[in-house]
Parts: structure tokens; sequence; C-alpha cells
């Protein structure tokens, strides 16, 4: 029986290998410290991915090849306003501090701290009518699920509904077999991102807090005294003989067994050293941590990684975009919290998205810059000098790569920015857009704890513009 995803630790989230359980009675051996060491690199979750692949082969479905999503989550709910839809005619309480600049494509205006968004806006989508009128942060659970009951502070059922990388996970896998399908960088609080919920634990993103830790062996053993599959098999033979009596545990020594090869060829490993970066890569880059997680995002949809998040924030509360005013810490205002973010994140999201097209994996790639919502029209709420609230009336959003139309502007705010005027854009829609780059079929489904199917999309298809 599946416990609820909220009663589990976060080192736990694969404890369907049993890492801590002996085995028997009576039994303590090898095999339990492989399956600790197997656990200890809990995202990869190998075996089950493996399984997904080896059923998918054998039922004749061709699982498509490197598609892949990196969403750069700004956690806490960018304003709309201050970004990507500005209203420079409007008064200064709801326009903000910010001017608006000329793109490449003629018509469309950013604002002045994103010039290299600017510069390339032809290879960028901009949505500016995306409906999030259900979406609540802390936990951040409705646009990362598309499921509009997926709100935990009202709904308390609402953190079972499984995010979008865990549906990746579980429907399509990892785009190698030896990297983890869904993985989430920078974590800053559990509450950020969406988890596995009803789909299972199994399926919950791999979370790479200190992954130099995770690759380590167990202590008194080393590749070359475990690296034989004989030597393996053969402490696993009476275990054989007293359990397998419809053939589970050969099977299960397959998928483990390959499992741990895998993990012993150390593609995950490299996959998460920057360290085989070219000076010139790293330069480009830069130092800033946000800068140098948007690398790693790259390579792991490089080498295999089918979903990858970027948790977007600085701080464990409700997240730096979230800018309440200045006199309202941790968060900031619109001067003095948004604005040193607005360069970095234009840095960030260009570079990666010109790193993606020199290495011809842009149309691969689909990349998304999104929050839980935007930020009220008007300055100085909550008694602040220069915030903005929450506002899941309306936000915007930012699309690239993933082989789409792009240079456009998709929708369209009321004057000040606060209500959709024309085209919204649902979390369902945004989710069909995922599902339909990466050749999940949009009437898949997964079950809730009394086996009763719920479908990936509840209401919204992609996003005809762009497809």
């Amino acid at each position: 029986m599946r416990r609820q995803a909220h009663q589990h630790s976060e080192p736990h989230a694969f404890s369907y290998l049993n890492a801590r359980r002996r085995d028997g009675l009576n039994i303590f051996s090898r095999r339990s410290v492989l399956k600790a060491g197997l656990a200890g690199i809990a995202g990869l979750t190998l075996p089950g991915l493996i399984r997904i692949r080896s059923e998918a082969t054998g039922k004749g479905v061709s699982l498509p090849g490197q598609k892949s999503v990196i969403l750069i989550w700004m956690t806490g709910g960018p304003s709309q306003i201050d970004t990507w839809d500005m209203k420079p005619d409007r008064p200064y309480e709801n326009r903000g501090p910010f001017s608006p600049i000329s793109t490449k494509v003629p018509g469309i205006r950013v604002c002045e701290h994103f010039p290299k968004q600017a510069a390339m806006m032809d290879k960028f989508t901009l949505i500016r009518s995306v409906d999030c009128r259900f979406s609540n942060h802390e936990p951040n659970m409705v646009m990362q699920t598309a499921h509009p009951e997926a709100a935990p502070r009202i709904n308390p059922k609402g953190h079972l509904y499984p995010a979008i990388g865990s549906m990746v996970s579980q429907l399509r896998g990892p785009n190698h077999p030896s990297m983890p399908p869904y993985v989430v960088l920078n974590m800053k609080s559990r509450s950020h991102v969406a988890w596995g919920g009803y789909a299972g634990k199994q399926y919950d993103p791999f979370v790479a807090k200190d992954v130099s830790k995770l690759f380590q062996m167990p202590r008194g053993l080393t590749m070359d005294r475990i690296q034989s599959r004989r030597s393996l098999l053969k402490q696993m033979d009476r275990l054989r003989s007293n359990l397998d009596t419809q053939g589970q545990m050969e099977a299960m020594d397959f998928f483990e067994q390959k499992a741990f090869d895998m993990i012993a060829g150390g593609r995950a490993q490299s996959a998460f050293d920057l360290s085989k970066e070219s000076p010139k890569t790293l330069e480009q880059y830069g130092d800033h941590d946000w800068w140098r997680q948007a690398l790693l995002a790259r390579r792991l949809v490089e080498n295999g990684v089918s979903f990858v998040t970027i948790d977007l924030s600085n701080h464990g509360a409700s997240g730096t975009w979230d800018t309440h005013g200045d006199n309202i810490p941790p968060y900031g205002g619109i001067w003095n919290g948004l604005r040193p973010l607005l360069p970095i994140f234009d840095h960030l999201i260009s570079t990666l998205v010109n790193d993606l097209d020199e290495r011809g994996m842009l149309d691969d790639t689909l990349v998304i810059a999104m929050g839980e919502f935007g930020r009220t029209p008007t300055l100085g709420t909550q008694g602040s000098t220069d915030g903005r609230n929450h506002w899941p009336h309306v936000s915007s959003m930012l699309m690239a790569g993933g082989g789409f139309r792009h240079g456009q502007v998709i929708g369209a705010t009321s004057k000040d920015g606060g209500e959709i005027a024309e085209r919204p854009v649902s979390p369902g829609d945004i989710a069909a857009t995922i599902y339909h780059h990466l050749g999940i079929p949009l009437d898949s489904t997964y079950l809730d704890h009394q086996g009763r199917p719920i479908y990936i999309i509840q209401d919204g298809k992609p996003i005809s513009e762009m497809v």
C-alpha cells in the first residue's frame, strides 16, 4: 500500500529498493550492501526504468529518441508587467520602474533588462495569457502538474497529483537507460517542486543536492570487487533457490544487475561533472550558481535525462521571484528584489538556448521558463512601497526550442496587465504541448489509490500556434 508522498522524507524517495531491510531473518550479505548502494544513488531508479523500456520493446512500442524538456522554474512567481508584458503608457504605480526595449522581432518589446533575449527573440515564444487561477505555492503544484485540484493548501489530496516530470518518468523513461528520467537541480525547498504522488515514489525526481556523495561506493567495496556479475549472482543463489517460485527473482536479478552495471559504467557520474566542459563553455556560462545549473541541465539532457527542472531560487522560503516588497524580508520589491535577478536570468536563458542551438540540440530540447502565477497590476501591496502580491489571474511565460514555431507572442492582457484579454493558455495546454513534444499520448492515464484512472491532461491541447 502506498503511503502519501508527504510522509516520506527525501532520502527515502526510492524505498521500493528496500535498501535498509534485511534480506530474510538471518541473511545479511553483500546483496544488502549493494542494494544500499543502489538506493544511495536513488534518483537513478534504474531497475524500474529499464523495466519500462523492456516492456515497451516487448510490445513493439518505439519510444522517441532524444526529446527532452528543461523547465526553468522561476520560484515565487515573476511579475508579468516588469518582464514580458510591459505597460509603458500606464501610470507609474501600474507600469513599474522599468522601460521596454525593442527586439529582433518587430512589434515585440520586453523589459530593458532583457537585452540578450531581445537580440534573439526569433528563437522564443512569449505567452502573455497564461491562466493560473487555481495555482498557489508552497507547495508549487498546479502549474507543475497541470491538474487544477493539485492545490494542497485547499485540497487534502492535492499533493498526490504527479508532476509532469513524474509522468514523463512513468510513461516514457529516460533517453538513456543509465540516466534518471526526471531531475531537479538547485532545490531550495521540497515545496518548490511537484513529486510522484499517485504515480508512486519511484517516479519522484532525482534531487541533485550533493551529487559527489551519491556516486561514492559503500565503504569496503571497490569496482574490482563488485563488477563481476558472476560474483554477484553467486551471492544471490541461496535467495533465488528459496524465493524464486514464479521466475520473479530472476527478473529482479536482471533489472537490478543491469542497473548496477550502468551505475558502474559512470555515465551518470560523468554527466554531473562540470569539469569535463571546455574552458570556453565554462566562460560562456559564467560562474554564477544559476548559470552553472543551466549548464548542468544541458549536460544532463545531452546524456539522456528526459526532464530537468531548475529551482531558480536563492532561498527556501516561497521563492526569490516572490517580490512582495523591500520591507517584507526575504523577498524584496520590484526595484531591489526583482531588478538584480533580471540580467542574471537574461544571461542564463540566452546562453542555454544558444548553446543548445550550436550543439544541434535545440529542436529536441523544449526550454520553458515560468512560475506559479503573475503579480498584482498595482505596486505597493501589503503595505510595501514597491512590492507586488500574488496574482493568479494571469502570468507570462517563455518557451524556446522543441522544434516548434517561435518568434511570436501568444495572447494578450487588459490595459493594466491584470486580466486575460485574448487567447487564454491553460496549464493543461502547457502540459499537452510538453507531452506532444515527448511523444506521450495525450489520453494516457495514471491510477489513484483506489485504482481509478486519471487522465494526464484534464483540459488542454497542444498550443496550436507553436506545433
